[in-house]
């Protein structure tokens, strides 16, 4: 299971604040480390926009 986050992110740096690895880097759209992602979900609970997925 990977996690990406969609065109939907508003960059509003919630997930990034939420993340306990520190695997979410900032952009237009944040981008999602897959070499640091242990895919607890705690992104996806953060996001008020729905924009983080499993894929």
């Amino acid at each position: 299971m990977a996690y990406r986050i969609t065109d939907e992110c508003l960059a509003c740096g919630t997930c990034a604040e939420s993340c306990p690895n520190e695997a979410i880097n900032e952009g237009d759209i944040y981008q999602i480390d897959p070499d640091k992602c242990e895919n607890c979900g705690t992104c996806i609970d953060a996001c008020p926009t729905g924009a983080i997925i499993e894929e």
